[in-house]
């Protein structure tokens, strides 16, 4: 994502759509105002929600604030996997008090990412995300709340893991990126699998047969803004309002009416998340 790029124009609406995982933050916002500002962009084309995701203490802290600022805007607060190895006492405790929020929709990201061990300083190793991850579902479990999962590079381990944990009732893989395999694994588990804008990449190819398997009853569709941005504007910068370029991307992947998509995974999302 590079901010040298201009931002994608406003799109087409495809209907009402609910951004499911998004970071307002890192898209700039600050405060009440620059969050209502992003969330009325959204608006404008049809984006009525967002959930605003945390993968730090500071993160958590404001998706909380940010979702008290404005009634379209709801929360999930986490620690990052790659960020594990700062989940202490203290800041399980400072977690669980966000999290228990009326605000807070979700427990995530949180899950496991074998991608940046060894490639990034300071990055939590493969056992201390094994250890948050654990928490995480845990305190999902003991919030009665959804498990929003992060992964990348790690399928089976994690697939098995939320099995010898026992899932929470209600988990969703953020950002999904895996092939046909791990797409019918989840599904038949009855994971909730949510796609962002690698789903409209030219080279998504086992991504797209994926989504080709998943139930309309099990899909959501996210930005995961400011990243992410969907074809044909990958690089630029991505914000909820660009959401309808994956709606549509991803209806015509399923052979579907856009308008079709938006009124179901905005229904899924309104079940999963419980506003």
């Amino acid at each position: 994502m590079s901010r040298d790029r201009p931002a994608p124009p406003l799109p087409e609406p495809v209907g009402t759509l609910v951004d499911a995982h998004t970071h307002l933050d890192a898209c700039g916002a600050t405060d009440a105002a620059s969050v209502a500002a992003i969330v009325d962009k959204a608006e404008s084309v049809g984006v009525t929600r967002v959930v605003t995701i945390a993968d730090d203490l500071d993160a958590a802290r404001f998706a909380v604030d940010a979702a008290s600022w404005d009634p379209r805007v709801w929360a999930a607060v986490a620690i990052h996997p790659t960020r594990a190895n700062v989940l202490d006492d203290a800041a399980k405790v400072e977690i669980e008090r966000l999290a228990s929020d009326p605000r807070v929709v979700a427990v995530g990201e949180t899950g496991l990412d074998y991608y940046w061990p060894g490639k990034l300083d300071g990055c939590a190793t493969v056992a201390e995300q094994h250890d948050g991850f654990r928490w995480h579902i845990d305190l999902a479990k003991r919030l009665g709340k959804p498990l929003m999962i992060h992964n990348r590079e790690a399928d089976e381990d994690l697939l098995a893991v939320l099995t010898a944990e026992g899932a929470p009732e209600t988990v969703i893989f953020h950002c999904f990126s895996g092939g046909p395999a791990t797409a019918k694994a989840c599904v038949d588990a009855g994971y909730v699998l949510s796609f962002s804008g690698t789903v409209s990449f030219k080279n998504a190819h086992a991504l797209r047969e994926a989504a080709l398997l998943v139930p309309d009853d099990l899909v959501l569709v996210e930005t995961d803004a400011p990243f992410l941005t969907p074809h044909p504007y990958r690089g630029a910068p991505n914000e909820p309002y660009c959401l309808p370029y994956t709606a549509r991307a991803l209806a015509q992947i399923r052979d579907q009416d856009p308008a079709e998509l938006a009124a179901y995974a905005t229904a899924n999302a309104e079940r999963v998340y419980g506003f």
